[in-house]
C-alpha cells in the first residue's frame, strides 16, 4: 500500500492547509496554540495589527450563515495586514449554478492566497485544498456534520489558558453530539494533546454509535457525564440538520439535560463553562449559567480572533 500523507502538511510536516483537527500531530496543535498566546496582545494595542499577512489576500467563503466564526476569521486576517475579500454566496455566480471548482478557479485567477471555506457539504474544503496553487492555503471554517477545525483549536486554547495542562482533565462534552462538527474537532483535538478523560453526554438518539471507538466514555445522563468534570462544553440543537423526531420537546431535553446552576453544582467547583454558540438560552443552558462566574463563553470568542491569526500567519509560511 502507498503511504498517503496526510493532506494539511508539506512533505516537511509542515502545514499548509487547516482542513481538521484529525490527524494533526500533537507537535502542529501545541504550535497553533503557542503561537496563538503571541497574539491575543495584539488586540489590546492601539493600533491592533502586525505586517505578517502584508500582500496577501484573503477569501472569506461562507455557503452557510455564520456571524461568530466569519466576522473573527476577518478581524483577524485585517489584524494581519491582509487584504479581506468577504462573498455573498447568495448573490455570486454559485447562486446561478456554478460549480465550486469553477467558483474557486475564478477566484484564484484574482491572486487569492488564503480561501476561508464555510459549506454545508463535508468533505467541500477538502476538495478545493486537492485543486488549488501550491502557494493558494485552505482554511476549513466548518463544513457539514465534518469538522470546525478553528473553533476545536479555540476551545484548546481556552482549557489551556484556564487550566495549565491537559494530562489531569476530564471534559465533558454535552448535547446534540450527533450533529456537531465542533464535539467532532474537540474530541479529535483533546485525545491529541493528551487529555485524561473525554466524555460525550447526551440521549442516545444524538449520540452516534461509534463515539466509544474514538476513545470518549459516553453517558446517556447529565448526572454522570458532569460528575467531577474540569470543563463542561455544552452544544446547541442543532433543529436545522435533524430529520425526524430525535427529541420529544426541547422542554423534555433541557429537563434532561439543560445545564443549570443545580447541576452544575456536581462538576468541580472551579470547573468551567464553554459553548462554541450561538446559545439557546433555556434548551441546553440556563441564562444563569451563562451570564455566570463559571461561564467563559465570551473569552472563548476573544481567543478566536487570536487562533484564527495563528493559524492563517501559519499556513501562508509553508509552501505544498
Amino acid at each position: 500500500m502507498l503511504y498517503k500523507r496526510n493532506p494539511q502538511l508539506n512533505k516537511n510536516g509542515e502545514l499548509i492547509h487547516l482542513l481538521s483537527t484529525e490527524g494533526l500531530p500533537q507537535s502542529i496543535l501545541t504550535q497553533i496554540l503557542d503561537t496563538a498566546a503571541n497574539f491575543v496582545s495584539v488586540g489590546h494595542r492601539e493600533v491592533k495589527k502586525v505586517p505578517l499577512l502584508r500582500g496577501k489576500s484573503v477569501f472569506n467563503l461562507f455557503f452557510e450563515n455564520s456571524t461568530r466564526t466569519r466576522t473573527t476569521f476577518e478581524i483577524a486576517a485585517k489584524r494581519l495586514s491582509a487584504d479581506v475579500i468577504n462573498l455573498d454566496i447568495a448573490k455570486s455566480s454559485a447562486s446561478k449554478g456554478e460549480s465550486l471548482l469553477d467558483t474557486i478557479a475564478n477566484l484564484s485567477a484574482m491572486a487569492a492566497d488564503i480561501f476561508v471555506v464555510r459549506h454545508s457539504e463535508s468533505g467541500a474544503p477538502y476538495l478545493i485544498a486537492q485543486h488549488v496553487a501550491p502557494h493558494v492555503h485552505v482554511v476549513n471554517a466548518g463544513d457539514g456534520r465534518h469538522a470546525h477545525p478553528t473553533q476545536g483549536l479555540l476551545d484548546m486554547y481556552t482549557i489551556r489558558h484556564y487550566k495549565g495542562d491537559f494530562a489531569n482533565l476530564t471534559v465533558a462534552i454535552v448535547g446534540d453530539v450527533l450533529h456537531s462538527r465542533v464535539a467532532r474537532s474537540d474530541i479529535h483535538a483533546l485525545t491529541t494533546l493528551g487529555c485524561a478523560e473525554v466524555r460525550v453526554v447526551g440521549p442516545k438518539t444524538l449520540v452516534p454509535s461509534d463515539m466509544a471507538q474514538m476513545g470518549v466514555r459516553v453517558c446517556h445522563t447529565l448526572e454522570e457525564g458532569i460528575k467531577d468534570a474540569d470543563v463542561v462544553i455544552m452544544l446547541r440543537l442543532q433543529n436545522e440538520r435533524m430529520s425526524g423526531a430525535l427529541l420529544p420537546s426541547s422542554q423534555e431535553f433541557f429537563k434532561s439535560f439543560g445545564l443549570t446552576p443545580t447541576k452544575l453544582q456536581l462538576a468541580k467547583p472551579d470547573a468551567i463553562v464553554m459553548h462554541p454558540g450561538p446559545i439557546n438560552r433555556g434548551v441546553e443552558i440556563d441564562s444563569a449559567v451563562v451570564d455566570g462566574q463559571q461561564s467563559v463563553i465570551l473569552p472563548q470568542v476573544t481567543f478566536g480572533i487570536a487562533v484564527r491569526m495563528a493559524v492563517m500567519s501559519i499556513v501562508a509560511g509553508n509552501e505544498a
